[in-house]
Parts: C-alpha cells; sequence; structure tokens
C-alpha cells in the first residue's frame, strides 16, 4: 500500500490541530508554516475531512480549523480513509463492495491480500490523532538513522 502525500499530509494536519489544543483554532497557513506544506495542497485536503466529520471550520476573524471530536477518538484511519478513500492495498483485497474481485472464487492469493488488508486496518485504527500529538517529537538526523556498519 503506497499512502500518497494527501495521506502523509492530512494526517500532519490533523495532528498539527491536535497540539494546539482541544479550544484552539488553527489556520491552514499556520499549519502550512509549521509543517512546511503547501497551503493550496492542505486547503485541497482540509475539505474532505470537513466532509468526514473530522475538522470543523470556524469563519470569521480568529477563524481556522479544529478537530470534531477528541483527537484520542479520531483514529489514523480515519483521515487516511477520509483522503485517501481506501487503505486496501490491492483493489482485488476490496472483497465486499459494489464489485468484488471476479477471480475472488478461484484467486490463490487473495487470501493473502485480505490478510494484508486486515494487517493494515488493525494498524491504522488502533492509533489515535491524540496518540501521535502526545507522542514525542523524533529528532533524528541522517547520520542517526544509518544501519550500524559490522
Amino acid at each position: 500500500m503506497l499512502i500518497s502525500s494527501k495521506g502523509r499530509y492530512a494526517l500532519r494536519l490533523a495532528v498539527c490541530v491536535a497540539q494546539a489544543g482541544p479550544d484552539a483554532k488553527v489556520s491552514l497557513r499556520e499549519v502550512a508554516e509549521h509543517e512546511e506544506l503547501s497551503l493550496k495542497y492542505l486547503e485541497q485536503i482540509a475539505r474532505p475531512m470537513v466532509s468526514a466529520g473530522l475538522l470543523t471550520s470556524v469563519r470569521g476573524k480568529g477563524g481556522g480549523y479544529r478537530l470534531s471530536r477528541d483527537p484520542h477518538e479520531i483514529l489514523a484511519g480515519d483521515v487516511l480513509r477520509a483522503v485517501e478513500g481506501t487503505t486496501v492495498p490491492v483493489t482485488c483485497a476490496s472483497l465486499e463492495g459494489p464489485e468484488p474481485c471476479h477471480r475472488a472464487s478461484v484467486c490463490t492469493t487473495v487470501r493473502f491480500w485480505a490478510g494484508l488488508d486486515e494487517v493494515i486496518e488493525n494498524y491504522v485504527d488502533g492509533v489515535t490523532v491524540g496518540d501521535l500529538a502526545d507522542a514525542p517529537q523524533p529528532h533524528i538526523q541522517l547520520a542517526d538513522a544509518a544501519p550500524a556498519e559490522s
């Protein structure tokens, strides 16, 4: 599964808003500056998050965005699905729905893909925006991330 920049940035947007506090209204401009992201792209990402009920837009002077509910109630999977549409690793892993794969009954790998989909769903639905917002910020430099030489 390849999460696009939309999914990555949406999660960063949600975490940034969560870190501002429950009563704060955060402008997309503030998020863009803090996270070093494109304001225009964040505007495109915020729309489906509002539609999905994850963000609330507050208009007027001092307006901005806030989370629609407690960050510990918003799953990372909710954010990803709001902007990505799905988290399935391959299209045939969507065995339910309007058009399941026509080969599902004879496919030798369908169980593998369904199992991988289940692992992904369990992981992204096992982490909340609040968990990410509460986590200490990593300070990893490239030299620190390199594997140790044997």
